[in-house]
C-alpha cells in the first residue's frame, strides 16, 4: 500500500516544465493573497526540480509556510528535510528530520529518510576519506621522489 506522503524517490522525479509552470502561474495569480496550499504545491514542485536553484527556492517557500502557518509545521519539516537531502545539505536534512521524529517517533517516512541520510553521509564520508588518502599518498610519493633526487 503506497502512502500519499512522498518518499525520497519522489523528490528525484521532477515535474515536467509544463506541470511546474501551472503551479507557478497559480502561485503568481494569487499574488499577495496566495493560499498556503498553493504556496505549498509550488514549493513541492520546485523541490522536485533538477535545478538546485529551484530546489533552494522551494525550500525558502517551505520555510515561509513553516513560519506563517503553525498548523503546517509538521508537514513542512518533512518536506524541508527532503529538499535539503536533495541538494546534499545532509546536516540540515538531518536537523529537520530529527525535529519531525521528536513529534512523531514512529513516522515511517521520517524513519526511512533518517536511514537514507545516514547512508549518504557514510558513503560520501568514505569517498571523501578515500580521496584525501589518495592525495596524501601522491603527495608523499612526490616528496619521496624530490628527496631522492636532491641527495
Amino acid at each position: 500500500m503506497k502512502s500519499d506522503i512522498p518518499v525520497v524517490e519522489d523528490v528525484e522525479r521532477p515535474l515536467s516544465s509544463a506541470e511546474l509552470e501551472v503551479l507557478k502561474r497559480q502561485y503568481i495569480k494569487e499574488g499577495e493573497y496566495v493560499t498556503i496550499q498553493t504556496k505549498f504545491n509550488y514549493a513541492w514542485g520546485l523541490v522536485r526540480s533538477a535545478s538546485n536553484g529551484q530546489v533552494e527556492q522551494g525550500i525558502q517557500l517551505l520555510v515561509e509556510i513553516y513560519t506563517d502557518a503553525p498548523e503546517r509545521r509538521r508537514e513542512c519539516l518533512y518536506f524541508l528535510a527532503l529538499g535539503h537531502y536533495k541538494i546534499a545539505s545532509y546536516s540540515e536534512a538531518r536537523t529537520y528530520n530529527q525535529q519531525l521524529l521528536k513529534l512523531e517517533p514512529r513516522n515511517a517516512q521520517a524513519l526511512g529518510l533518517a536511514k537514507q541520510i545516514d547512508e549518504k553521509v557514510s558513503t560520501e564520508g568514505a569517498i571523501g576519506l578515500a580521496i584525501v588518502s589518495g592525495v596524501v599518498a601522491v603527495a608523499a610519493a612526490l616528496v619521496a621522489t624530490v628527496v631522492k633526487r636532491s641527495k
